[in-house]
């Protein structure tokens, strides 16, 4: 059976399923031509290839029903940077750090074990639990360590299965001073034209980096005319101050959550950019210690709680928006999950 894999527009991201062993040989194979693609030098195409044959592996032989592997290109993360989740939904581990021991196996492997990919990493993070399973993640930036840094941003873009390309688009910019500004856009439907539009999107939102909100969303709504049209929510964070600026058109679910599991939801108004925009009106909230800030696409339920998973609220925002993606796809759109927070 060939492993199910789905690339993006750009392409610079790559989701592959693995359900069973005779499918690692291909997921290798898969992202070793993604990597190559991207510019990625022979070394880091190595390292790519090393952590994707392990996760595989370990997905086809230590699952229930295997799991995604989701590869991104990180902006801001120097050349070649390299993001890659592993995501199962069980049966999870309540002794994990087994795994990341070298001669570690339970199924007959020479059991190099998860120790492999962890001195592959630059950064490298997991968090499993029984019951719902274990999401993995690493990160190969050899230029520029990511998970050394005061802000961490996590991203999950997965296309609805069918499609090779992802019609929603999510990014942020450091500001500097302590501001960072974030995007996620939903171009109408799925397939090429909601892509279209969602990419449009981000390119303004990058080209424009010091326009107020309501000119950024003017400006996007421009460059929409010609598309399908979106949903998009602009956030701006300014940690100094203490205050979020949120300025949303159309169903893209915005939320602080709080260390305790509550959330306040952003307020965005109906509407479609590059269709009809209504009135804008940003709104002001309150920034504190310890916030996590999630925006998610129509393709991801309303109806999560990040404290229902024991510790998942301290884990690198990109474990967060695999498990939003893992267990909380609808499965029937496009699903974009994003989480920034700033570590105390």
């Amino acid at each position: 059976m060939a492993v199910t894999h789905f690339l993006s527009l750009m392409p610079d991201s790559l989701h592959l399923t693995v359900r069973e062993r005779s499918q690692a040989g291909e997921a290798r194979r898969l992202a070793l031509s993604w990597a190559a693609d991207n510019g990625c030098s022979p070394d880091q195409q190595a390292k790519v290839a090393l952590v994707i044959s392990e996760l595989a592996n370990n997905l086809a032989l230590h699952t229930t029903d295997g799991g995604h592997l989701l590869l991104r290109m990180l902006d801001d993360g120097g050349p070649d940077a390299v993001e890659i989740l592993s995501l199962d939904q069980g049966p999870g581990s309540a002794n994990f750090g087994a795994c990341m021991r070298d001669g570690y196996s339970t199924a007959g492997t020479a059991g190099t074990g998860l120790g492999a990919v962890q001195r592959a990493s630059e950064y490298f993070e997991t968090f499993s639990q029984l019951g719902t399973g274990t999401v993995i993640l690493s990160q190969l930036c050899p230029n520029k360590p990511m998970g050394i840094r005061r802000h961490q941003f996590g991203l999950t873009n997965v296309p609805i299965k069918g499609e090779v390309v992802c019609g929603d688009a999510g990014g942020y910019l450091d500001l500097g001073g302590g501001r960072f500004r974030f995007i996620v856009a939903d171009g109408l439907g799925h397939g090429p034209c909601a892509a279209d539009a969602s990419q449009a999107a981000l390119k303004v939102f990058k080209e424009h980096p010091k326009a107020d909100l309501p000119t950024l969303m003017q400006n996007i709504h421009g460059a929409l005319r010609a598309t399908r049209g979106a949903a998009v929510a602009l956030v701006e964070v300014d940690s100094s101050a203490g205050t979020v600026s949120y300025l949303g058109v159309g169903n893209i679910a915005s939320s602080l959550v709080r260390h305790d599991g509550s959330a306040s939801h952003l307020v965005s108004s109906n509407g479609t950019v590059g269709v009809v925009l209504p009135r804008l009106q940003p709104f002001s909230y309150t920034w504190s210690a310890e916030t996590l800030l999630v925006m998610t696409s129509d393709g991801v339920k309303n109806h999560w709680r990040l404290d229902k998973y024991a510790g998942l609220m301290n884990r690198h925002p990109s474990l967060i928006a695999g498990v939003l993606f893992r267990d909380h796809s609808r499965k029937t759109d496009d699903t974009t999950a994003a989480v920034f927070r700033i570590c105390t």
